[in-house]
């Protein structure tokens, strides 16, 4: 179980721990490779002003200033120019795109995995300080709408790898809520989409209230708009659901669309993962066509794990615009959930398969060459330090987790203990190698064993 921070929201793991959350990352870094994703780390620090191109969050952000700061020099938020830390990784990536178009080519398909900063108030979920593991697809001018589709998949293989309960991603399409909500007389519509997205918070009734007292909305109106907030199904099902409330609007027509596409590849190589979920509204202004949310499956509480969308115009350069389509995976909040209720642990704390014992003082050199055989064949190993007695030097294995211990004989043969069975047998150091199962940790994932 993850231990609790000595500093609020700056979760840090013990060794054991950060295998799984390294598991974890690799599993994502290899299924992303899969399928074409280039990786790109970005700095860590933006100006104030790129990073509230997002919205209104600055509440949210970490500026930075210097103990030894010139005199004379601005401080604060109010200069578009102090630096900050990043809040998460697609306002940088936008930043990026379009400081190096001339050196990507398009589309461009990347996948970014680093630490992000927010000052919100820590509790179950949520840090200050957290890894979190992004992809996007960006176009020069245009993006095909079936990136929607595949990066849908993308996370649904990802997600589906890791030693994580069953999970759904929710999509909705941000054109079919605007054009619905603009077909039943409700203008607002971004007034309209923050209301919804506290469906889950506060309950329809009071969404319905907030409608119509800070939006000037009909009951009637309010009604529609919760009816479409209630359809969802694992199929394109929902699309009759939809054209049921008798609502026509082209831009709408245009989200059912894009939708129906979504949710029909889907259902046929991911059943049952994604789903269409017409509450999904996503606040964040930048979206502009499909929306994301993901959910563990009786952990709802824990918020949404893996979230993002569509957007035509967070990336522009002059008249040049960079329209993509991204997800992003909250890794610390999926490894302290792992953690906390022991979906996984891993079978030891260090990567260390071999102790090679130490018979004498003189002996070292020639342990250091048994030890060099052993790593050159991807063996990890350690040599002990002192030659105490061999009990103690077992005992020392134990206490690290380290299962096979090493023992060389005055005439220079091997032996090898499997200290966990006691087994004992002559071994070679240029062709011993310990069982598969043995040579790194493994994450053990309700009695299923995965490589770290």
């Amino acid at each position: 179980m993850a231990r609790k921070a000595s500093l609020s929201g700056f979760p840090e793991w013990l060794p054991q721990e950060r295998l799984v959350e390294l598991h974890v990352l690799d599993v994502l870094r290899r299924t992303f490779e899969l399928h074409g994703f280039a990786n790109i780390e970005t700095r860590a620090v933006e100006t104030v002003g790129q990073l509230l191109r997002k919205g209104e969050i600055d509440k949210e952000v970490y500026a930075l200033s210097r103990l030894q700061a010139e005199e004379g020099e601005p401080a604060g938020k109010q200069d578009p120019n102090q630096l900050a830390l990043h809040f998460d990784l697609t306002v940088p990536f936008a930043r990026y795109v379009v400081e190096n178009a001339g050196h990507l080519a398009f589309p461009f398909r990347r996948y970014q995995i680093q630490k992000v900063w927010r000052g919100e108030r820590p509790q179950e979920g949520r840090a200050r300080e957290f890894t979190q593991a992004d992809i996007d697809v960006v176009g020069d001018g245009d993006l095909p709408f079936r990136y929607d589709v595949e990066l849908a998949l993308v996370i649904a293989e990802a997600l589906g790898a890791l030693p994580i309960p069953d999970f759904r991603i929710r999509v909705n399409n941000r054109k079919l809520a605007e054009g619905f909500y603009r077909g039943i007389g409700l203008e607002d519509t971004a007034g309209v989409l923050r209301s919804i997205d506290k469906l889950e918070k506060v309950g329809p009734a009071r969404v319905a209230e907030l409608l119509q007292e800070e939006l000037g909305a009909t009951p009637e109106q309010a009604e529609l708009a919760l009816k479409l907030a209630s359809i969802r199904s694992e199929d394109v099902s929902f699309a009759d659901e939809v054209r049921a409330l008798g609502v026509t609007n082209e831009l709408f027509e245009t989200g059912l669309d894009e939708l129906e596409q979504v949710i029909a590849e889907a259902s046929r190589r991911a059943p049952g993962k994604v789903i269409a979920d017409l509450s999904i509204a996503r606040g964040l202004d930048y979206y502009t066509g499909t929306v994301y949310e993901t959910v563990l499956v009786g952990h709802e509480q824990l918020g949404s794990i893996c979230s993002g969308g569509r957007y035509d115009s967070l990336a522009s350069k002059g008249s040049r615009t960079f329209p993509g389509v991204g997800l992003s995976i909250g890794v610390t909040r999926l490894v302290m959930r792992i953690l906390s209720q022991d979906f996984a642990e891993a079978s030891r704390s260090v990567p260390t398969a071999v102790l090679v014992t130490l018979a004498d003082d003189d002996s070292w050199s020639a342990a250091q060459d048994v030890a060099a055989a052993l790593r050159g064949r991807g063996i990890a190993v350690e040599v002990a330090a002192k030659a105490e007695k061999f009990g103690k030097q077992i005992k020392y294995a134990d206490r690290r987790g380290i299962p096979f211990v090493w023992f060389t004989a005055e005439d220079g043969s091997h032996e090898v203990k499997d200290i966990r069975s006691g087994d004992q047998s002559a071994a070679d150091p240029a062709v011993w190698t310990p069982p598969a199962e043995d040579l790194l940790p493994q994450i053990a994932s309700r009695g299923a064993m995965l490589h770290s």
